[in-house]
């Protein structure tokens, strides 16, 4: 049987990791992986989330079963942090999964039970993983246009070219926040356009929010996901922990599926409680009861907000001093998107032949679509950077 089994293609980001691993250069610098680093280059442990795993160690006397769906308490602190009171938690059926990719994947999942024909439109570029599962699983992808190379920012009139051609029982990706891997983002009037559209047309948005906090802030960041999800009939958000709790390891998610119509919710719930048992049964608890305890006691929920915003200002700052750095080298604000966009990544529009070289020539590693994790930098490393991407013609 095994002999039939096909090589699979490495990702490349992990593939990215190991030469970066394997590179002996003291000088080299890492933006590739997508995880959190504080100046020292190191992703810590948030203090509230070591208080809250005391706590949990120190109370919990039993690791049975929770439930299909998680614990409660989880799914419903999660709704209200992502969803505020922009709907009636009894439109709202949630479970608990292993991380964003889990509540992404149950999300298609559900798509496709509900609908077997489901088409799903997905951003040009997105998160690689999106791509990998949508295929995996045999469904339908179009892509719409959303980033433009030459601007660095959102392709908004071709983004709704294209999203006319949607169909009623369509599923349209969309990124709540901080795009991946671009970090162009749209504004509250083009959100309301999307949203337009999409009732239009009769299609279902699925909102995919892993960066809550990264951006502009907590609420601010959660803003066009309310939005969407209290103008449509029908809305599916997938959210990840993982960022904005540093729980990467954890794999803490949550996959939400919303109607207007409060008398699904009870088959809604039904059938992600159905999908989990087909995957993984009972999803991971320890990352979710960290999170609900924290977002349970006001002392630590206010601890990790102010450490979150922290985290969140700390990137913005090595934006302003990278556009700045370039801006001086340069000659010219060309790079004054990077101040603008949001979250851990930009995309610099650049040519793999161009990032190739910012690996050969200077020790930068970063994805080859030119997307740079800007949590990777530090004060010292962004001038190194800058003249590096001068250096190379970008």
């Amino acid at each position: 049987m095994f002999e039939n089994l096909t090589p699979q293609p490495a990702d490349k980001i992990l593939a990215l990791m190991q030469m970066y691993r394997e590179d002996p250069r003291d000088t080299k610098i890492d933006l590739g992986v997508g995880v959190y680093k504080n100046a020292q280059g190191h992703t810590p442990i948030m203090r509230a989330i070591k208080a809250a795993e005391k706590q949990v160690w120190d109370v919990q006397d039993s690791k049975s079963y929770t439930g299909l769906a998680g614990d409660p308490a989880f799914g419903d602190l999660m709704v209200k942090l992502v969803l505020g009171d922009a709907l009636a938690r009894e439109q709202v059926a949630a479970v608990a999964t292993p991380g964003g990719t889990g509540a992404v994947r149950q999300g298609f999942e559900l798509a496709r039970l509900a609908n077997p024909n489901v088409r799903v439109f997905v951003s040009n570029p997105t998160w690689p993983n999106h791509m990998s599962i949508l295929k995996y699983l045999g469904i339908e992808t179009i892509t719409y246009r959303y980033f433009d190379e030459t601007t660095c920012a959102v392709d908004f009139d071709g983004m709704m070219a294209d999203l006319q051609n949607v169909r009623a029982g369509d599923l349209v990706l969309l990124h709540g926040c901080c795009h991946n891997p671009t970090g162009a983002n749209l504004n509250a009037a083009e959100w309301q356009a999307v949203v337009e559209v999409l009732n239009r047309k009769g299609a279902i948005p699925m909102i995919d929010i892993a960066y809550q906090g990264f951006g502009d802030g907590l609420e601010e960041d959660a803003a066009a996901t309310r939005m969407v999800a209290a103008s449509v009939p029908e809305c599916l958000i997938a959210a990840s922990c993982s960022k904005n709790f540093g729980v990467y390891r954890e794999r803490t998610g949550i996959l939400m599926a919303i109607s207007n119509d409060a008398s699904l919710k009870g088959v809604m719930q039904g059938n992600l409680n159905f999908l989990n048992r087909q995957n993984y049964s009972f999803p991971p608890d320890h990352g979710a009861r960290i999170v609900s305890t924290i977002l349970h006691t006001p002392e630590l929920r206010a601890d990790w907000a102010a450490e979150l915003e922290e985290v969140r200002l700390s990137m913005l700052g090595l934006r302003t001093q990278l556009a700045s750095e370039l801006q001086k080298l340069s000659g010219s604000d060309r790079f004054a998107f990077i101040a603008q966009h949001r979250g851990m990544f930009s995309r610099l529009g650049a040519s793999p032949e161009h990032v190739e070289r910012l690996r050969a020539e200077h020790a930068i590693y970063m994805v080859g679509d030119s997307r740079l994790n800007i949590a990777g930098l530090n004060a010292q490393s962004v001038p190194i950077l800058a003249k590096a991407i001068i250096d190379v013609g970008i």
